[in-house]
């Protein structure tokens, strides 16, 4: 079998997986699939409505985690599921782990609650492979020192991102068979050939 297949990358802000996202689409092309980058919050007209309000508008921490679901089954409907049914694989910034880990980890929504928003709206439908990009808080607000413009989230004190990198973790021990940590720390080169490998993981005939 060689079915399309979902693939997302995760991490806290300024761990480069944005930077790696398209350099990884274009490789799976070169394999011949047909790939389609995404996002999240986003991907649809009201995903990216519901964006910029989630990105810029404070707001009670579970009206966040509703309306990232609320964004999210959206995304599904219109866009996942159909290229994944035309053939087309899909790479996504970002999907349900994040809600688990900025939700969950870094405002405390509890995890009985987000674990009955993940069963409503993609119900044994998960990602093929999470690319999980790790490093220390201090180096990836130190990237984030660069942008001259920084959203909500990316604003928030490190104490939230440990929570943050904690919940991803705690994801990634729950769910070990889709997750493959990529150590964010290295050189771009030495990232680049680790993703590679997990396109030659996931591309290998079952």
């Amino acid at each position: 079998m060689n079915k399309a297949k979902f693939i997302t990358f995760e991490g806290i802000d300024g761990a480069g997986k944005s930077t790696h996202l398209a350099w990884f689409a274009e490789a799976l092309r070169k394999c011949g699939k047909q790939v389609l980058v995404t996002r999240e919050p986003g991907g649809t007209p009201l995903g990216e409505r519901l964006r910029d309000i989630l990105l810029n508008q404070p707001m009670n921490a579970e009206t966040e985690a509703l309306l990232m679901f609320a964004a999210r089954l959206e995304h599904i409907e219109q866009v996942i599921k159909p290229a994944l049914q035309q053939g087309t694989w899909v790479v996504s910034d970002r999907f349900s782990d994040a809600s688990f880990a900025y939700q969950g980890g870094g405002r405390g929504v509890k995890v009985a609650k987000l674990e009955q928003l993940e069963c409503w709206v993609h119900e044994n439908f998960q990602p093929d492979l999470t690319l999980l990009f790790d490093l220390p808080v201090e180096v990836a607000r130190q990237r984030l020192s660069n942008n001259i413009t920084l959203d909500r989230f990316e604003q928030e004190k490190d104490s939230f991102f440990e929570k943050v990198q904690q919940a991803y973790l705690e994801r990634r021990n729950k769910h070990p068979d889709r997750f493959v940590v990529i150590d964010a720390t290295q050189t771009p080169e030495q990232v680049k050939a680790d993703l590679g490998k997990a396109i030659l993981s996931i591309n290998s005939p079952l």
